[in-house]
């Protein structure tokens, strides 16, 4: 059976709740405090092994407390890890949440955003049918979606800000002839319409997530608007979008259309901001009932 291959980046994620953000040498208690892993890829990674897909995660990892504790729980969560270990400290998150969930998020990159380019140059693609990745690895992603264009493998990316390269040339290296890209609102206006028209050239299928608004989706059929249902409560919407992404790609590797997709990941993505952390507040199937197509 193929399998789906994530590639990219693992974090580990401490996430506080706080009525307020402290003001200059102000002392704000708190009594919600999660430590987990986290990643834009890691957490797109197990929202798709929860919806039926065999998923492997290729990730670099240090020898830190915060490494150990991330693999753990990704193995807990039944990941296939393929890790290869580096010098370095882990990448860590500290999310600060307010009352309504809104989050400010201090990132250290770390070691491990991406794995080392040799051990992506030595990956195994012949049973992989779907490569996700985000473009934190510079030219090691680069030489991994040439080698997914070469050998005919389904690829998506994920475009955060972060992530953009500075001019169309660049992008279209990166996008081109991709399955999928997912790109959120604050990437769709870094890149004006000039970029995202050129996603929608040389990309088979642009997703641009609206947050609680929902999705829209664009194809050379047409385009479709998913509007979000209305979630029970907004407590953290950390990883809801790397949830959408793990989630699409699950349903479209199962034969979905891209908006039927849709609706299956923007109903995942909005059921997660009800609970406190990105992986642990994901909902598989036997927790959510999913619009109908």
């Amino acid at each position: 059976m193929s399998a789906a291959a994530f590639v990219g980046d693992v974090s580990f994620d401490t996430t506080i709740v706080v009525d307020h953000v402290p003001a200059p040498d102000e002392k704000v208690h708190t009594e919600l405090l999660v430590e987990d892993v986290g990643g834009v890829v890691a957490n797109a990674a197990v929202a798709c092994a929860l919806w039926g897909s065999d998923v492997r995660l290729h990730c670099a990892v240090t020898g830190d407390t915060a490494s150990v504790a991330a693999l753990a729980a990704l193995k807990a969560r039944g990941i296939d890890v393929r890790e290869t270990v580096v010098p370095g400290a882990t990448s860590r998150a500290i999310v600060l949440l307010d009352p309504a969930g809104e989050k400010r998020l201090v990132l250290l990159p770390g070691a491990t955003m991406h794995p080392p380019q040799e051990a992506v140059a030595g990956l195994d693609l012949d049973d992989v049918d779907w490569v996700h990745t985000a473009a934190y690895g510079g030219a090691a992603t680069r030489s991994l979606l040439q080698r997914c264009r070469d050998q005919g493998v389904d690829f998506s990316l994920d475009l955060e800000p972060a992530t953009l390269p500075g001019s169309s040339a660049e992008l279209r290296v990166l996008v081109d002839g991709a399955r999928a890209v997912f790109v959120n609102e604050r990437s769709a206006a870094r890149l004006g319409a000039d970029g995202t028209d050129l996603l929608r050239r040389h990309t088979a299928e642009v997703v641009e997530t609206r947050g609680p608004r929902g999705a829209v989706v664009s194809t050379a059929a047409g385009r479709w608007w998913v509007t979000a249902p209305a979630p029970l409560r907004v407590v953290d919407t950390t990883g809801a979008g790397d949830a959408l992404a793990g989630v699409y790609v699950a349903f479209r590797r199962r034969g979905a259309a891209p908006v039927d997709a849709l609706r299956a990941a923007v109903d995942v993505a909005t059921a997660s901001v009800s609970g406190l952390g990105a992986g642990a507040s994901y909902p598989g199937p036997g927790d959510l009932q999913l619009t109908p197509p």
